[in-house]
This record gives structure tokens, sequence and C-alpha cells, in this order.
């Protein structure tokens, strides 16, 4: 990595899971109750996936299937919230903190709102900052796809690093 710390680095993060039948569905560190669950090698937690990819890529780092390869057996059930601490260690390693975030939810159902706070406020402390630096919304598929049938669920989100003083 260059020693030249640039003032600001924006990172793109995507995941999506299949769904099965039964639930509840962990996505943002939050269990949402409901008839769906996602499937995946850790908790596949959508949202947490892809705010790691987005802290990684940020920084030009690793992505998640490289730093938690989903063959790997200590990785089976994992939390993604431990994706989520790596990630934030090592763009703080890298002299970075969290500007601020934006995500979204792509999910048919279950209704994503009434979780949308706690889910924040779980970001933020995961991300060691404040929630107000934190946007979250959820768009359904409106039908269309394979979100739109409930098959799948989705999530991207775009970081913005700053440099540390």
């Amino acid at each position: 990595m260059t020693t030249d710390l640039l003032d600001f680095r924006i990172g793109l993060g995507y995941d999506s899971h299949r769904l099965g039948d039964g639930g509840p569905l962990r996505i943002g560190g939050h269990d949402v109750p409901g008839d769906f669950h996602a499937i995946g090698h850790s908790d596949a937690d959508v949202l947490l996936h892809a705010v790691t990819d987005a802290l990684m890529g940020a920084i030009a780092g690793p992505d998640i299937g490289r730093l938690f390869p989903d063959d790997a057996d200590e990785n089976r059930d994992r939390d993604s919230s431990d994706f989520v601490k790596e990630a934030v260690r090592r763009i703080t390693e890298a002299g970075y903190a969290i500007n601020n975030l934006d995500a979204v939810i792509l999910a048919q159902k279950p209704k994503m709102a009434p979780h949308i706070d706690v889910m924040r406020g779980k970001l933020a402390e995961l991300l060691q900052t404040q929630m107000d630096r934190i946007g979250l919304k959820a768009k359904t598929g409106e039908g269309v796809d394979a979100v739109g049938r409930s098959e799948a669920i989705a999530a991207r989100v775009v970081v913005m690093l700053r440099r540390q003083s």
C-alpha cells in the first residue's frame, strides 16, 4: 500500500443469498422474524457481508471470500459481525475511519422498516461511529426477479472513509 494517504476513499459492496423456509432472517446483526432465512456458509447476513466488502474495497484490500473462505470449517455458521470487525481493524490500521455509510436491503419480505433503526444502531456500534453516519433503507423487488419472488435477498453498500488526523 502506498504511504501517501488520500483524504477520502470510497468502497462499494454487494451481496446476495438464496432464501429458505423458516425464520428468523439474520440481517444487519439483527434477527428479523418471518418465514424465511438466508442460506449460506456463515450466518448469511447479506448486509454485513456487503458492508465488509465495501470497507475492504475502500482500502483496496481483499474481498470477503478471500478473507473468510466459504469452504473453511471455521467459517461455518460464523457470526458475520466478525467479518465487519476484521474489516474495521484493517481500515483503522490503514489510517482511516468511517466518514459515512449508505446501504439498501433488497427484500420482498419480511418488511424491514420496523427493524431499520435497530440495524443502524448495530452497524454504528460495529463500525465504531455515530448512528447519524449510517444510512439504511429497504426496497422490495416489486414482484420482479429472484428478490421479487422472495427467492433471494440482496444488499448494496457504499462507504466513504476519511483519513484519521
